[in-house]
């Protein structure tokens, strides 16, 4: 796989995110946002935990006391912890991985795979991506990914499209990996100053995008080759601006 380094050197890339973090600083300035603050910031958290709960297979409707209504509540959960997490995002980033899969997956699990990369070729795969890689792969892959963000200085929405995109190839965990990928996008939006108040809606952007594109992009992402990671990076950019433009006063 590319280092974050490498793909920002390509323009496509420069292009397609310079694009997403124009929509997400247009928001920023809107006079109705920035009047009702707290009103935007908990409803992007409301929709976006709502949208990623929907990408795991949850049925939204009437699901409070089922097993859909935990999804749903783990969810939101680890949507509202995620931008808290900024600052240890900039020093430890495993750390905030595995911190919000403990948040996220704890009622879903055993104790002992909490926060724990899979060591079996079992994990959830509620999109259907399939291409699972080898869990030997998974420990050197997440200390890699800790170790770029943790040193890299390139454009925020990079390193949230990699991070996303690199998790969900992975999927370390036996469950929850899809809540993790998309809740570690605010905090990276969050911790590079991108979005600190936590009014935009990525989540809602990948959903509206669909669960066909969402697989293709994935799948693109995961050949690691320069034209399949560019069309990643374009479902990703697109679903930033589309959850940047749901914000309705």
């Amino acid at each position: 796989m590319p280092t974050l380094e490498q793909i920002t050197q390509w323009e496509l890339v420069r292009e397609l995110t310079g694009a997403a973090r124009a929509d997400i600083d247009e928001l920023l300035w809107r006079r109705d946002v920035r009047a009702a603050s707290r009103e935007v910031a908990q409803s992007s958290i409301a929709r976006g935990g709502a949208d990623s709960a929907a990408l795991e297979g949850a049925d939204l409707v009437g699901v409070e006391q089922s097993p859909m209504g935990e999804v749903l509540a783990a969810s939101l959960a680890i949507t509202a912890e995620a931008p808290k997490m900024g600052e240890i995002w900039t020093r430890a980033p495993l750390q905030v991985i595995t911190g919000l899969h403990t948040i996220a997956a704890r009622k879903f699990v055993d104790i002992n795979e909490l926060a724990r990369p899979r060591v079996t070729q079992k994990a959830d795969d509620p999109l259907h991506i399939g291409s699972l890689p080898e869990y030997q792969e998974i420990p050197g892959a997440l200390m890699r990914l800790s170790i770029q963000c943790s040193t890299t200085k390139v454009p925020a929405v990079v390193e949230a499209g990699y991070v996303h995109g690199e998790i969900m190839r992975l999927r370390p965990f036996t469950w929850g990996s899809g809540l993790v990928a998309r809740a570690v996008v605010r905090t990276v939006l969050s911790a590079r100053s991108v979005d600190p108040s936590n009014f935009s809606i990525p989540e809602n952007g990948m959903f509206e995008s669909t669960r066909t594109a969402y697989v293709a992009a994935i799948r693109d992402f995961s050949t690691g080759n320069q034209a399949g990671i560019e069309s990643y990076f374009k479902w990703f950019s697109a679903s930033l601006g589309l959850g940047a433009r749901a914000v309705v006063i």
